[in-house]
């Protein structure tokens, strides 16, 4: 797919980050399979631009995303069943970091480059899902974010019955899931479902200067690597957690970037990391 040809989605890069807009606003940017083929496509774009250091998902106009458009989800009941409308060729992510992050959303896992949700309005079911499945979340105030799934008659969705538990504990993850109930981003960031609120008009803004910070002051391959140590040591035991950091410090300290931190740090001074 090329760029120029979608709709459901805008794609730009400044100052090393890639942002992806869902970009149906007059819908509240409601989830289409147009717009999960876009969406996919452009992580692979980002992943792939070597001038790309991070990744922020926004919504375009007053919602980050309300969930599943209404007439798709009406099309899903009328055929019984749930048609993405993707066909064959949906690029997804490459199994970098490890195969099983293949299904759904996890493909965000074996990105290269950190992902961050400038959550600007409403966030539900498929919405919220998204934005979990960033490494950060940024609100703006008053964001309304639900899991919206009891009220349809459908299970917990797109792995949130797995995600939701570990980022913000059982009791919490319950809580949510069986209500279904609407948080405002000041209640979601005081139980760690998102990691700072921001008032509307300065979120972006704010999102974009703590990615700039990442981009300037950390250097690509700790980003890369600690992100992947973080998703699979979810999976696997702590005696496999540490084996793992063990090689992969042994390795990154033999890079040019591990000398360039060590200058920087004994020098006072901002580093100037490769990649």
């Amino acid at each position: 797919m090329d760029c120029i040809d979608c709709k459901a989605t805008r794609y730009q890069v400044e100052d090393g980050i890639a942002i992806i807009a869902l970009n149906r606003p007059h819908r509240m940017n409601a989830w289409t399979g147009r717009m999960h083929t876009e969406y996919l496509h452009h992580l692979c774009e980002a992943d792939e631009d070597s001038s790309v250091r991070a990744i922020v998902v926004t919504g375009a106009g007053r919602a980050f995303c309300a969930g599943g458009d209404a007439a798709a989800l009406q099309g899903h009941a009328e055929r019984g069943g749930y048609d993405a409308g993707t066909g064959d060729g949906l690029r997804t992510p490459r199994h970098q970091a490890d195969a099983r992050f293949s299904e759904g959303f996890a493909c965000h896992w074996n990105l290269t480059k950190p992902v961050i949700a400038a959550i600007n309005g409403a966030a539900a079911g498929i919405g919220l899902a998204l934005a979990c499945y960033a490494d950060l979340r940024f609100a703006a105030a008053g964001a309304k974010l639900t899991t919206a799934h009891g009220k349809l008659n459908l299970p917990a969705e797109f792995g949130l019955s797995w995600l939701l538990p570990r980022m913000i504990g059982t009791t919490r993850a319950m809580e949510l899931l069986l209500s279904s109930r609407i948080v405002l981003a000041e209640e979601a960031c005081s139980m760690g479902l998102v990691n700072r609120v921001f008032p509307t008009e300065t979120l972006m803004q704010e999102t974009l200067d703590y990615a700039r910070g990442l981009v300037r002051d950390v250097s690509p391959n700790s980003l890369r690597q600690t992100r992947w140590q973080v998703y699979k040591d979810l999976h696997r035991d702590i005696a496999g957690a540490n084996e793992d950091a063990e090689t992969l410090l042994r390795a990154m300290m033999t890079e040019a970037n591990f000398a360039e931190g060590v200058r920087a740090f004994v020098e006072k001074r901002a580093p100037n990391f490769g990649r």
